[in-house]
């Protein structure tokens, strides 16, 4: 595979990843390994090859080594995402209470499937592990919010809200 040189953080970000490295001690650079994935998919929308490989070449690390945190967790994203990512939990607690009709419902009512992305690039579906907010299931995380309690009308009222307004992926940016 040909390396894309022409990837690279403006300065402002080189000088941010240069002040997350400068937190650990000489040689632990992997530290800062999933701050930089933050920058890195804040900045381009999603984590291609080239850019994961473009990180590995700044932490000093194998491309092995970032390309197995980013497809390990669910926060980072390997191909284009819409401008609003559903991320519905489909674990134990919320799969009881309801997530897989949830994104079912979610997948019909939109046209795509879990991990697709709708035609007008808006949405993204994605199914992920634990949210972390067991007690308020179904649940999903669009951007930084979390919806509770999903009930179909909640649903189409979120997409309608979303459709008028699309909210951040990530980190408060939106996907330029």
């Amino acid at each position: 595979m040909e390396e894309n040189n022409n990837i690279a953080f403006p300065q402002s970000l080189l000088d941010e990843v240069k002040r997350i490295t400068d937190m650990f001690p000489e040689g632990k650079q992997k530290s800062a390994l999933l701050r930089v994935l933050h920058l890195a998919q804040s900045h381009w929308g999603y984590l291609s090859v080239d850019i994961m490989d473009y990180v590995a070449r700044l932490l000093h690390l194998q491309p092995i080594e970032v390309y197995e945190v980013a497809t390990f967790y669910s926060m980072y994203d390997t191909e284009k995402v819409g401008k609003v990512k559903l991320e519905v939990c489909r674990t134990g607690p919320c799969m009881i209470e309801g997530a897989e009709r949830i994104i079912s419902y979610i997948e019909n009512k939109l046209g795509i499937k879990d991990g697709e992305t709708t035609e007008d690039g808006i949405f993204t579906l994605k199914s992920v592990e634990c949210l972390g907010a067991c007690g308020y299931a179904p649940m999903l995380q669009a951007g930084e919010k979390f919806h509770e309690h999903l009930t179909e009308e909640k649903v189409d009222a979120l997409i309608e809200e979303y459709r008028k307004k699309p909210v951040a992926n990530y980190m408060g940016l939106e996907n330029e």
